[in-house]
């Protein structure tokens, strides 16, 4: 199995060091191994989960909702139903708000196109 430094894992993820220390802090990656020295080693397990933590809250969903669904991970498989059940309702909220964002940009197209109609650019 392969490990990463806290550096490595944040240079592999295009993150800084100091988010995985906050997730970690919050409670988001709560099986973070260390190395003899005590600094964090991340497993692909680790990074998997990470990436993860990332798709949820680059996606909006709030920190302790994503603490509960870790939470929900490291009680094991009887909490699958729930997981899955947490993830049908985001799926919906980033669905709702693509739609919004969709909306919202043809706003923004329709000022563009008027802006550079007066300006002689169209």
């Amino acid at each position: 199995m392969k490990y990463r430094s806290i550096g490595e894992a944040a240079a592999e993820l295009d993150i800084p060091d100091s988010t995985i220390r906050y997730y970690e802090k919050k409670g988001l990656l709560p099986l973070v191994e260390r190395d003899k020295a005590g600094r964090r080693i991340f497993s692909d397990d680790q990074m998997a989960l990470l990436g993860t933590v990332m798709c949820l809250k680059n996606t909006h969903m709030p920190i302790s909702d994503i603490k509960q669904y870790v939470d929900w991970i490291v009680e094991g498989e009887r909490t699958l139903e729930r997981r899955l059940e947490m993830m049908n309702r985001h799926k919906q909220a980033v669905l709702d708000e693509i739609a919004l964002m969709t909306e919202s940009l043809k706003g923004i197209d329709y000022k563009i196109d008027r802006y550079a109609r007066e300006l002689g650019k169209k």
